[in-house]
């Protein structure tokens, strides 16, 4: 086997056949080599067996013939009649070259995009074939001319080789409806030798824009208007434009995305878009407002489109300065007049546009008992100078300086701020010692109502705790009322939601009651568990055991089991007057102590009676 790039006379192989003969011996081993498969494109030499081709590169295409099968025969007795021969076969492949160029399978390509295509949506492909394989046919696109240049672009699909056409620049079928553009292709790797039969191709592509209902076009990408915080309530503001950039040019009505001004400050016109105000505006509180403004197609409310909207507030002086921080002075009894004692300043909530200008002077009403002078520094700050040399901490322990300090815009405002001083025993380098009980508690601290407030919540809260704690020893005191009939032996407590047993522990009611009540009612217990422990109450309860025990349709074992005694026949037979006997014969009431606490009173009267018989 053997691949072939060739020129005419090209070694392509050589072929070699040996012969056991001996050489030494005349021709038998002398070895002529011939083709007998492969005229007229290949020949051999008949003494080294080198094969090489017999037509040049024009007569040979790979393209129409890629694979060659050549025989070679070999004949010793140096090719003479009577000589034996051999045969090989040699598979000749011709390797690829460069030598064809590209070409478009159709000079027209047609496409239609849609105008709201975003960048890089793909428009469609075109293809071209290479007759050669490989590398050879690897070929690359270009758009080279035509008014779609800077709307699409083209690229090539690595698997394929074919040309992918993709939208670069937004599309606008209101601007322009359809682009053409020139496309070229070539391989990536050219051969010089075959330029003559050209190494290019050209197609046209053209390409067709579809109208789509597009939403509300501002002019512009966003708006910043100004107005005065004092401005009336309906001033308009400023106006924004929006209109249907489709051919209908529907009708556009304008609102404010109420989410960008919850406040309801502004609104705007749904006809002309004009923003005016709602409610006044203070630039102290907010100095910007950002909104935002929706268009919408009267025909299409779908379709809409939001634009931001900046809007600044311009300052007017509308705030008075003030001093910039509460300031603690005092002045020490022996000093000397002109002594600095203190250096204001002052805040404006204002922004001026050339920068604060402060001025500071005393107040007119305090000029004529003024015992201190404020003298203006030219730099938005005052000097507090002493008038005299001495102060008495005891003629005067507090002066109070009122100064006017106003600012340089326009139109002017003013305040007149209150500068406190305490007058003060100092050492000799200054430094305060002492200052009277009156200028200290002028300090700042809390208020007499605040302090009030305080100790309210205090009695009503000791209050609350004294009541709560009287109202829980009231019930502890409780006392427990133990009537004769309110008599209980032991509770027991069975928590089963089932049958079967379980073992319950008794407790003594009597432990929960009250301590003296406790001992009557153990007392009271011992009595009746005395009169009732009798023969007939036993042999009762026996007989019902028994009964519930041989009873096949008898309850759980541990179930609540009724036994309903009622008591042996009376000893005094009937109560009735007829039934009763007309002796006058002493009778025996003792039996009545036996029946129990129920029965007292009445063994008590009957007793009674016995003892005054007797």
């Amino acid at each position: 086997y053997s691949n072939v790039t060739f020129t005419q006379c090209t070694s392509v192989i050589q072929v070699t056949a040996t012969d056991a003969d001996d050489s030494m011996y005349g021709n038998s081993a002398k070895l002529v080599y011939s083709i007998s498969q492969g005229h007229p494109y290949f020949s051999v030499d008949p003494n080294t067996g080198v094969i090489r081709t017999a037509l040049g590169p024009g007569d040979m295409d790979r393209e129409q013939r890629e694979h060659y099968q050549v025989v070679i025969e070999a004949k010793d007795m140096a090719g003479q009649r009577g000589g034996l021969t051999g045969t090989t076969v040699v598979n000749i492949t011709l390797t690829d070259v460069n030598d064809n160029p590209p070409r478009f399978t159709q000079s027209i390509y047609q496409f239609r995009v849609s105008e709201s295509s975003k960048s890089g949506t793909t428009v469609g492909r075109i293809q071209a074939t290479d007759r050669d394989i490989g590398k050879n046919a690897e070929m690359y696109f270009t758009i080279v001319s035509g008014d779609g240049m800077d709307m699409f672009e083209i690229s090539t699909d690595k698997d394929t080789q074919e040309g992918v056409i993709t939208v670069s620049k937004p599309l606008d079928y209101e601007k322009k409806q359809s682009y053409t553009v020139e496309i070229q292709v070539q391989n990536n790797q050219v051969d010089p030798r075959f330029l003559s039969a050209g190494s290019k191709d050209m197609a046209t592509v053209r390409i067709g824009v579809e109208d789509v209902d597009e939403p509300p076009l501002f002019d512009k990408a966003s708006y910043l208007m100004e107005v005065k915080e004092d401005a009336m309530v309906g001033v308009t503001v400023g106006s924004v434009s929006a209109m249907d950039p489709d051919g209908a040019r529907s009708m556009v009505k304008y609102s404010i995305d109420r989410r960008t001004d919850m406040d309801r400050l502004f609104n705007v016109h749904p006809g002309n878009g004009s923003v005016f105000l709602l409610k006044s505006l203070d630039r102290e509180e907010t100095a910007w407002h950002n909104i935002s403004i929706i268009a919408t197609e009267f025909n299409n409310p779908r379709q809409s489109s939001h634009v931001p909207v900046y809007i600044r507030l311009l300052d007017i002086n509308d705030n008075a300065p003030t001093f910039a921080t509460i300031y603690e002075t005092f002045v020490c009894e022996r000093t000397k007049a002109g002594q600095r004692i203190q250096t204001v300043s002052a805040v404006d909530a204002d922004e001026p546009s050339m920068g604060h200008k402060f001025f500071f002077s005393l107040a007119s009403e305090g000029m004529h008992r003024s015992n201190f002078t404020v003298r203006d520094n030219g730099d938005n700050t005052a000097s507090i100078l002493t008038r005299r040399a001495t102060y008495s901490r005891l003629h005067q322990s507090i002066y109070l300086i009122p100064v006017v300090i106003t600012d340089g815009d326009y139109p002017m405002q003013s305040s007149t701020g209150t500068l406190t001083v305490r007058v003060c025993t100092c050492d000799r380098e200054g430094n305060m010692e002492l200052c009277s009980a009156e200028a200290l508690s002028s300090s700042p601290g809390l208020s007499t109502g605040a302090l009030i407030a305080i100790l309210l919540c205090a009695i009503i809260l000791l209050m609350i705790v004294v009541l709560f704690t009287a109202l829980k020893r009231q019930r502890k005191q409780e006392p427990l009322i133990i009537s004769k009939e309110d008599v209980r032996d032991n509770v027991v407590s069975y928590n089963d939601e089932g049958g079967g047993e379980e073992d319950t522990q008794a407790f003594d009611i009597g432990a929960l009651r009250h301590p003296d009540a406790a001992v009557a009612l153990e007392e009271t217990a011992k009595q009746s568990l005395a009169s009732r422990d009798n023969g007939d109450v036993r042999e009762f309860i026996n007989q019902r055991v028994l009964e519930n025990d041989c009873n096949p349709t008898a309850p759980p074992y541990d179930s609540l089991a009724t036994y309903a005694y009622e008591g042996a026949g009376s000893v005094a037979e009937s109560l009735s007057s007829l039934g009763s006997t007309s002796s006058e014969a002493e009778q025996d009431y003792h039996y009545l102590s036996d029946w129990g606490p129920r029965f007292r009173k009445l063994a008590d009267m009957y007793g009674a009676e016995d003892s005054d018989f007797s």
